[in-house]
């Protein structure tokens, strides 16, 4: 094989790194079979297209699946710490994908890793929190010129997308795979549920059940951490700005309450919004001695850390991985998890395969659909098309072994009628 270009920790874990993606892989049977299509068909074939996704076992299998629809595919990292080195160096070493992803790197080299993605001129960016789509349209040009379109998987990212689209800055148009039923009703609720609970868990060894758990936000991903967090035996509050969703947590069951209320009550903290400072430093002056923090939503700026380090005496220390102790003015002592960032990528390895199989299948479908259709489209975010939605969503009842009714003739006249009544 030609030497691949690259930046990652060490090309000898590539062999671990096969292993773990031949793992994932028997778990995503809907990817697989867009897979094999895509080997016949070459959908993608000339069409260059630039990721920045959590470089995870998943994420290799996504890869694999692009180039064999015929795609030349580069990858970098979207979060600092979400990296599993011995996949980038799977992907270089054997998937043949110019990969740019340290766990651990700072600020500086990730975006300069997002840069060396773009630097193979993409025609369809796949991204996963806008920074790489951010980053294109500050440096702009004829790398800008060259894009027909792209993917988005996350809440934040298309909040920003939507952003630059009403602002009419956006130059291409995206598809929102975040917001496809077979992404967020699975991978956001059980993925993200799951995950946390792991990442936490992992981090702490701390047993949930008889804790007080506090989740900042009632979405699908707030509602999978929730779910899971009272499986565990722990008393779950929400704490939410949207008066439908608190309503909906307190009909689920839950204790609702504004965060400076549970910040004096809680033992285990985590925010989900997608917004910023939602745990502020009101909350962490009000938090009891031994309160950890962590952060589930994309970006950790949902943690006011500048804070905690002001309301902090002397340096902070690292206790156990990815937990970071604070000692407060008056003693107190806060513990912050993977400095803020995705604790269920940080300390955990993130959504497990069976939900990422379908999210990964709408985001290759997606990219198939912009290199069909872009000329179509105008500068704007769109939903995945209810077709390939559905679609996947019964390849995945299939490929489990379950099997549904379907309408009758009758039954598909009578839905599309007026005349009959009572």
């Amino acid at each position: 094989m030609k030497k691949i270009e690259c930046d990652v920790k060490d090309l000898a874990l590539a062999e671990k790194g096969l292993l773990r993606m031949e793992w994932a892989a028997k778990d995503m049977p809907v990817l697989k079979g867009v897979k094999e299509r895509f080997e016949k068909e070459k959908p993608l074939k000339g069409i260059r297209l630039a990721a920045c996704l959590h470089v995870t076992s998943e994420t290799a299998n996504l890869m694999e699946t692009l180039k064999a629809g015929g795609a030349q595919v580069s990858l970098c990292a979207s979060n600092p710490l979400s990296t599993q080195d011995d996949i980038s160096a799977t992907l270089v070493k054997h998937i043949g994908v110019p990969t740019f992803a340290i766990k651990g790197e700072d600020n500086k080299t990730y975006y300069r890793h997002i840069e060396q993605a773009l630097a193979f001129q993409p025609h369809i960016t796949m991204d996963d929190g806008a920074d790489l789509v951010s980053t294109l349209h500050k440096t702009g040009g004829k790398r800008l010129a060259a894009v027909i379109g792209g993917t988005e998987e996350t809440t934040t990212g298309v909040i920003r997308l939507r952003a630059m689209a009403e602002k009419g800055v956006l130059k291409y148009p995206i598809i929102a795979v975040n917001d496809a039923y077979t992404k967020y009703m699975f991978d956001n609720r059980y993925g993200t549920g799951q995950s946390t609970m792991d990442g936490i868990l992992r981090a702490t060894n701390r047993l949930m059940a008889g804790s007080v758990f506090v989740v900042s936000g009632y979405g699908w991903c707030g509602k999978g951490v929730a779910m899971r967090a009272r499986g565990l035996g722990a008393r779950v509050i929400i704490t939410e700005v949207d008066p439908l969703r608190a309503l909906e947590a307190t009909m689920d069951g839950f204790h609702v309450m504004p965060i400076r209320d549970a910040a004096a009550v809680g033992d285990i903290f985590v925010s989900v919004t997608g917004d910023v400072n939602v745990i502020s430093e009101d909350a962490f002056g009000r938090m009891k001695d031994g309160a950890i923090v962590a952060n589930s939503g994309h970006f950790n700026v949902e943690l006011d850390i500048p804070a905690l380090h002001k309301l902090s005496k002397g340096k902070s220390r690292m206790i156990r991985d990815f937990v970071e102790e604070f000692t407060m003015k008056d003693g107190r002592k806060i513990y912050l998890l993977g400095e803020g960032r995705l604790i269920n990528l940080a300390a955990a390895e993130g959504h497990p395969s069976q939900v990422m199989d379908m999210s990964f299948a709408n985001q290759a479908l997606s990219a198939e659909y912009v290199a069909r259709n872009h000329k179509k489209l105008q500068n704007k975010v769109y939903p995945v098309p209810s077709a390939i939605d559905r679609n996947i969503a019964a390849l995945k009842l299939e490929a489990m072994g379950i099997k549904i009714d379907r309408l009758t003739r009758e039954q598909e006249k009578y839905l599309k009628s007026w005349e009959l009544g009572t």
